[in-house]
């Protein structure tokens, strides 16, 4: 009976996302950057989910909305993990998924189906699940423009390099998709915890279009001068970038919060005009959390229940630039 009146309840708001939502324009890559149907840039700015198995009270279609109206977001990435409890454990999470998706249409909001790989850092390891997930998410929303596909979280471990093993996995799913979806933007994965672009710089996928690289970046856990000029190199070249994983705090969630770092990225990202998904919208207790434990699943928070990051994120989001130039 539970599952019976989950399904009543998400085909509800996949109804009135379909009659309802803001309908939103297709996006695509110019250059190096995001474009609208105007050819006009945008800059995709937005929170990214925990692990999915952790925070399905918060995927609402009403904590959506807020987010997009009071935070000023308009990309949501939900980070279906495939083991920790995800996925690959417990298969019925991709409904978490795709009530995710379906808040996000419904909401007039872009969102990015993340299968997040973690402690299976060697993305081959579960390909044939993954083409089979990717498979059924692009037939059933690839005539959506507001989706968004980010091939893997984080490729990582020893042997797990971009020529034999990550590139060749990205283009096997990017067939895949692009057989239902031949035009909504594809991110791919990229090698060390997303963070050798280089290595794609050096090798990039041919004969695509609206495809795009993940780099990922913790302000107190990353050498972020390193880190951007690696990703300037890359754009030098041609190679599209998208920031699907960013934390205010050192990499392990915890361990400070790092806020003049990431005010130096946040401009950064905004002159070159990259995407970015903030983690993480849950209520874990770390610092990277935007909320405190206890916090409403429906949205709605006062600043009572907005963590120190949080507070910093949303101000950034409703007044943009002003904190960083």
């Amino acid at each position: 009976m539970k599952k019976f009146i989950g399904f009543l309840l998400c085909f509800f708001v996949w109804e009135l996302g379909s009659a309802y939502g803001q309908e939103l324009p297709p996006l695509r890559v110019k250059g190096t950057t995001i474009v609208n149907d105007l050819d006009q840039p945008i800059q995709l700015k937005g929170m990214s989910t925990m692990g999915l198995q952790w925070t399905q009270r918060f995927i609402h279609y009403q904590t959506i909305q807020w987010l997009k109206d009071d935070w000023k977001t308009n990309v949501l990435r939900a980070a279906m993990y495939t083991k920790e409890g995800g996925y690959i454990d417990n298969p019925s999470i991709k409904d978490t998924l795709k009530n995710a998706v379906n808040g996000a249409i419904y909401a007039g909001m872009y969102v990015i189906v993340d299968w997040h790989n973690l402690s299976d850092g060697n993305p081959q390891t579960y390909k044939n699940q993954a083409k089979a997930f990717f498979d059924e998410i692009s037939k059933e929303y690839g005539a959506y423009p507001n989706v968004i596909y980010e091939l893997c979280n984080e490729p990582n471990g020893n042997g797990v390099n971009w020529d034999n093993v990550v590139k060749p996995y990205n283009e096997e799913l990017i067939q895949v998709i692009r057989q239902n979806d031949p035009d909504n933007i594809i991110i791919a994965c990229t090698p060390n915890w997303a963070t050798n672009i280089s290595a794609v710089a050096r090798n990039p996928i041919r004969n695509q279009t609206n495809l795009m690289y993940n780099v990922h970046f913790y302000s107190g856990g990353t050498d972020g001068n390193w880190l951007r000029g690696e990703i300037d190199k890359a754009l030098n070249v041609g190679i599209p970038v998208f920031v699907t994983e960013w934390g205010t705090s050192y990499y392990t969630g915890n361990d400070g919060l790092y806020f003049d770092s990431a005010r130096q990225w946040l401009k950064f990202m905004k002159d070159r005009n990259i995407g970015w998904a903030n983690w993480s919208l849950s209520d874990k207790n770390e610092t990277s959390a935007a909320l405190k434990p206890g916090a409403s699943s429906t949205g709605h928070w006062p600043e009572s229940e907005l963590s120190e990051s949080g507070k910093f994120i949303r101000k950034y989001l409703r007044e943009g630039a002003a904190l960083t130039d």
